[in-house]
């Protein structure tokens, strides 16, 4: 049985003795435990389980159709475009923020910001019929976002930081 609420931060390998390939998830489990989100953040996508900042946040994840669930189905189609592979993913996802640390200097957060696979969730986080386009196949917008560099990305999407 999974808790609701995760107090105790090393709980979270709870998680890790759970995992599933991203294929073979149909609805994300939501999790509370504020100590692994940074301040300003309201989810993330944790090998398949979403971890909320707040009980309202895990309770708005659970009703369904919202943009917050959306970004982080989002997340879950992407890791199902990387060969189906959570390891794949996330390693991808450091790679991308890793390359995009400098331009911090311009906006904070870009590293975060101008990621593709996050940039693709915002872009599409709106769109209710998206997740379900992406079912076959996987999330591959952020390929696009990939070919372009840090600074074209930052430039395009946040030009006042420039």
């Amino acid at each position: 049985m999974q808790p609701d609420c995760m107090r105790n931060p090393f709980r979270i390998l709870f998680l890790l003795a759970r995992v599933r390939r991203p294929s073979r998830i149909a609805v994300m489990d939501v999790v509370t435990d504020a100590f692994w989100l940074r301040r300003g953040y309201q989810a993330l996508t944790f090998f398949g389980t979403v971890v909320t900042a707040t009980d309202s946040d895990a309770r708005l994840m659970r009703q369904g159709d919202n943009s917050l669930t959306r970004h982080e189905m989002i997340h879950l189609r992407q890791a199902q475009s990387t060969h189906d592979s959570w390891l794949l993913f996330y390693l991808l996802y450091v790679w991308y923020y890793l390359r995009a640390l400098p331009q911090n200097r311009r906006l904070r957060n870009a590293a975060y910001l101008i990621n593709p696979f996050e940039l693709e969730a915002y872009c599409h986080m709106d769109d209710p019929t998206y997740v379900e386009r992406c079912a076959v196949g996987g999330a591959t917008g952020w390929r696009r976002f990939a070919r372009m560099s840090s600074h074209e990305r930052l430039a395009h999407f946040y030009p006042n930081a420039i």
